[in-house]
């Protein structure tokens, strides 16, 4: 396979499924970038579910401290700004120098800097580690987007940029399984004693950082076997100017394009990343109080939070995958901006219902699954309509703008939550310790009304080929 690229689609071979145009070379090139993005999106997932208790036991405090939520935003925002940093830089090398170079670089760093998470003495120096770990998952989303878009034929490109969004899940749910694993294992007591050189205990949550590593031998395939887009090549070889955010702004349709695609990314992530993953933290101040009433204390109740929050987390993501899917088939029928018009609409709807209503064990299965269909129907949108906005020289920093500069003005989203929770609402918690977090999370539920707002003015993509 090692110097085949993407063959010609015969223009006549156009009727039937669309994933019967694909050749064994766009099956091998989806394969690469979806692992790639599925591994990105389990280190994230694991970041979330393991922030909590990595940032108590840095700063040494306890699980229950109301500061904990203002804390753990702060490192959510710092990961955030790291992840819009190496976006945007690594945007533009995935159109000056190669979407596959670009892909390896980026896999390498959030693998190497998730690794060395785990050897973290203080919450100063973890929170570093997960600004450089930003820097590779940032990076990494643009250029595979960008690389898939490229290669797939035409009429296939949206169900094939929906289905490697949609697997990005399957990476959140190896990671939910992980900590699940991880919660039983704490309450069999099978983790005490464990410790790293140093004398460093090794617990859960460092446990699940190494296990981000692994994503590393993927960059030693990708090298070997993955080759550039010809629609890469043709434009490397008319010596235009690539990767340049002049040449972006400089164009006033690309520039319009540009800063719509900021509003809608930013819209998204802020629903994902400043409210919708905080369910999982929402599910432990709830489920820490269920349990201590139900009796459970010591590393049973701590055990018992963790493989909940593995639940919550595994179904929020089972919901996420046909979600994804579900926004592929939309937007390809109805149009992209309808398709986000729905997503942005249930997104508000479910995520405002999870955390006005979530109390019990039910709602795991219910309200969780639920919230993950509607809120990551946007990110399988804005795989498929980013692509579609810029040509080829500057699709991956065109891509990179609207994913990552929103994600840099996102990352107050976190910052805020944390914010609501412990300043503006803390006098709630003498009604029940969940309170604050919930009406924090109602409140910024209203950011989806920004995506909604924008779509009258974005333009609509449906049925036209890559821009040139």
């Amino acid at each position: 396979m090692a110097g085949v690229s993407a063959p010609p689609v015969d223009p006549t071979h156009l009727d039937g499924p669309w994933y019967k145009l694909l050749t064994k070379y766009h099956w091998f090139v989806f394969a690469v970038a979806a692992l790639g993005w599925l591994f990105d999106t389990m280190d994230q997932q694991l970041f979330v579910l393991a922030r909590d208790e990595a940032v108590a036991d840095l700063l040494k405090i306890s699980p229950t401290d109301p500061q904990l939520a203002k804390f753990g935003g702060n490192a959510t925002m710092v990961f955030l700004f790291g992840w819009a940093a190496g976006g945007l830089g690594f945007g533009i090398m995935g159109d000056r120098v190669g979407r596959v170079k670009t892909m390896l670089a980026t896999i390498l760093l959030y693998s190497i800097f998730t690794g060395l998470s785990v050897f973290a003495t203080g919450y100063y120096d973890f929170m570093a580690y997960r600004f450089l770990t930003g820097l590779g998952v940032g990076g990494e989303f643009a250029v595979g987007v960008a690389l898939v878009a490229e290669v797939m034929p035409d009429r296939a490109r949206p169900y094939a940029l929906s289905w490697l969004q949609a697997l990005s899940a399957v990476g959140n749910c190896t990671a939910a399984l992980i900590y699940i694993v991880l919660g039983h294992l704490q309450s069999s007591g099978a983790l005490d004693g464990l410790t790293l050189p140093g004398g460093t205990p090794f617990t859960a949550w460092r446990i699940a950082f190494s296990i981000g590593t692994l994503p590393a031998l993927l960059a030693i395939f990708v090298r070997r076997k993955l080759k550039e887009p010809e629609r890469w090549q043709a434009a490397d070889a008319k010596h235009q100017k690539r990767g340049s955010y002049a040449e972006l702004f400089g164009n006033p349709i690309l520039r319009r394009n540009a800063f719509i695609g900021l509003a809608i990314g930013f819209a998204g992530v802020v629903g994902l990343w400043g409210i919708g993953f905080f369910s999982v933290q929402l599910q432990k101040s709830v489920f820490r109080e269920l349990f201590t009433q139900e009796g459970m204390t010591g590393i049973e109740l701590e055990g018992a939070i963790k493989k909940w929050s593995g639940y919550t987390s595994l179904m929020l993501n089972v919901g996420a995958f046909f979600g994804m899917i579900l926004s592929g088939l939309v937007a390809q029928r109805l149009g992209r901006r309808k398709a986000f018009a729905i997503a942005f609409t249930l997104g508000m709807l479910s995520t405002a219902s999870v955390f006005a209503f979530f109390d019990s064990r039910t709602h795991v299965f219910t309200l969780i699954p639920l919230m993950g269909v509607c809120l990551l129907s946007i990110f399988g949108c804005l795989a498929i309509y980013f692509p579609e906005l810029f040509p080829t020289r500057l699709r991956s920093t065109g891509t990179s703008f609207c994913y990552n500069v929103g994600r840099f003005v996102a990352a107050v989203g976190p910052f805020m939550f944390g914010f609501l929770t412990s300043s503006v609402f803390a006098g709630y918690k003498e009604i029940h310790p969940s309170m604050p977090m919930r009406y924090a999370g109602v409140s910024m539920c209203a950011i989806f009304l920004l995506g909604l707002a924008v779509l009258p003015f974005a333009p609509e993509t449906k049925g036209k080929p890559l821009p040139e």
